[in-house]
């Protein structure tokens, strides 16, 4: 897996939507949304029509003072207009960082002092609500996408702006910038290059090859993630129409499917999870899709069933794929309605030929197996190349070409990866709180979501939340508990209470402090 294997010219962000324009320039991008930064602009574009928005875009940024090698920072309300934002800035040579909506002031103040200045790119509604007055002594300049401040320039004001030649960095060269989960606190800045991210979508081109063009891809990733750039520049770099999903409700959901009828679905864990109910759907929204795509954490085996059978596809494909904000998609698999009943949800696959290994380390001297699992570690060209301002973190976990994980488990027989837990997670004694969870989920029709704990006194403490909140069943509970380790009583949470991420990941420690600050509610 040499750098040399990877296209030398990297993946350019700044001119991805261009180069799609010209191969197919019939294709179109549907949105569920109005774009903040255009919002005029409409929900159905041609690809032209979005890489000229792109190229209105950077010649704003650069009549706002933006150039080659600066940082920008994307901040801004929840829309696909922060992916396009990034694509602009990387088209003038810039590096966009991307800030999660979801991030509280306080955390954006902190990124900022670690970008040591960058242009902050946000909107008048997290200025006035949601944001330090500090965040403009941090930055450069701060740039509106929408709405006015007085200490700001409005990208609206700077409208016919001379259109700039785009600006080609390196392949080695920072070309992105994203941040961890921040499950285990404050976010980590994740830098990538036009190498890194090449070597994840050379990985991704391999999932398309088991639909048919003319099908539409639903994509509903975070716009902040990474995973976002390769989740569109491989269907649009083959001709695939693009339905990008702001919102997750199902019923939401439904008539965006029923409408558009995707042929391949990309999205989190816990979105697929809360669509588990589309399955049951009179609309029958999925019943088109051949390839459900899931590239962030392991897959509760329940949610891969239900979704292959909401399928009327002869032979529909589930792919699960771990993967990791540093390193993008490293071990996965795929299902069929076949195999979906046998799977085992800690069993997250294999590395991908040519392109990616792992191996399991161990810990105390023994063979690493489910009663002594080892540090998981990757090898992949798509790891990031530094955490901005934090070298020696970044070190921490780098062992030669190998990178820890910070997740524990252990290899079968027959080479599959078993995943038990963050080594963060663990309960000791315990076992592997997440394969509870999977049997929880497998014997419980009505848990939404169910997080296993340390409480307040260190003893295991399952977080339940149920389908539209309602009571949960404690006789049912009690059935479903049975010989699996020992618990407290469940605790039951309303889902929207639970902490999450920008990839809907519940943050576990998060969690733990609020049980032990509020008690078990």
């Amino acid at each position: 897996m040499l750098l040399q294997r990877i296209n030398n010219k990297g993946i350019r962000l700044g001119t991805l939507l261009d180069r799609a324009a010209v191969r197919y320039p019939k294709n179109v991008i549907t949105l569920d949304h109005d774009l903040d930064v255009a919002p005029s602009f409409g929900r159905r574009a041609t690809i032209p029509e979005v890489a000229d928005l792109v190229d209105d875009l950077a010649a704003r940024l650069w009549a706002a003072g933006v150039r080659p090698g600066n940082r920008v920072a994307v901040h801004k309300s929840q829309s696909f207009d922060i992916t396009l934002l990034a694509c602009a800035t990387a088209r003038i040579g810039a590096v966009p960082a991307l800030l999660s909506p979801q991030l509280d002031g306080v955390t954006v103040a902190e990124l900022l002092r670690r970008l040591e200045g960058p242009y902050l790119l946000t909107d008048q509604a997290k200025v006035d609500s949601e944001l330090p007055a500090e965040v403009f002594q941090l930055s450069a300049r701060v740039l509106l996408a929408a709405g006015t401040h007085p200490d700001a320039i409005s990208l609206r004001s700077l409208a016919e702006a001379p259109r700039i030649r785009p600006v080609t960095q390196p392949p080695e060269h920072p070309t992105l910038i994203t941040h961890t989960s921040g499950t285990t606190g404050t976010p980590k800045l994740a830098v990538h290059t036009g190498y890194t991210l090449n070597a994840r979508h050379r990985l991704q081109i391999t999932l398309f090859r088991a639909i048919r063009r003319q099908h539409t891809v639903a994509v509903h990733v975070s716009f902040v993630h990474s995973r976002m750039f390769t989740a569109l520049s491989v269907p649009m770099s083959r001709g695939f129409p693009l339905l990008v999903l702001a919102k997750s409700d199902p019923e939401h959901i439904a008539t965006a499917f029923n409408e558009h009828r995707p042929g391949f679905i990309e999205a989190h864990p816990n979105s697929f999870m809360e669509w588990e109910e589309l399955a049951d759907h009179p609309l029958k929204p999925m019943a088109g899709v051949k390839v459900f795509s899931s590239t962030f954490d392991a897959i509760h085996p329940r949610t891969v069933q239900r979704l292959l059978n909401s399928s009327e596809k002869r032979w529909p494909v589930f792919f699960q794929i771990l993967g990791q904000s540093e390193c993008g998609p490293l071990i996965g698999r795929g299902y069929t309605r076949k195999r979906a009943h046998k799977m085992d949800g800690r069993c997250v696959g294999y590395a991908v030929p040519g392109m990616t290994a792992v191996r399991v380390v161990s810990r105390n001297g023994k063979r690493p197996s489910a009663d002594s699992p080892g540090d998981i570690e990757v090898r992949t060209d798509g790891r990031v190349v530094t955490y901005l301002g934090e070298q020696q973190r970044y070190d921490k976990q780098r062992h030669d070409r190998w990178w820890r994980m910070g997740d524990v488990g252990y290899k079968s027989r027959w080479g599959c990866l078993h995943m038990l837990d963050r080594e963060i997670d663990m309960i000791p004694g315990f076992g592997s709180t997440l394969a509870v969870e999977d049997k929880l989920f497998d014997r419980l029709d009505d848990l939404a979501e169910v997080i296993i704990v340390p409480g307040p006194d260190g003893a295991a403490t399952p977080v339940v939340c149920t389908k539209g909140d309602t009571p949960l069943d404690l006789t049912a509970w009690a059935d479903a508990v049975r010989n699996l380790p020992v618990m407290t009583e469940p605790v039951q949470w309303k889902l929207n209470e639970l902490p999450q991420t920008a990839t809907t990941k519940i943050k576990r420690l998060e969690l733990t402090r609020l049980l032990a600050s509020n008690g078990q509610k």
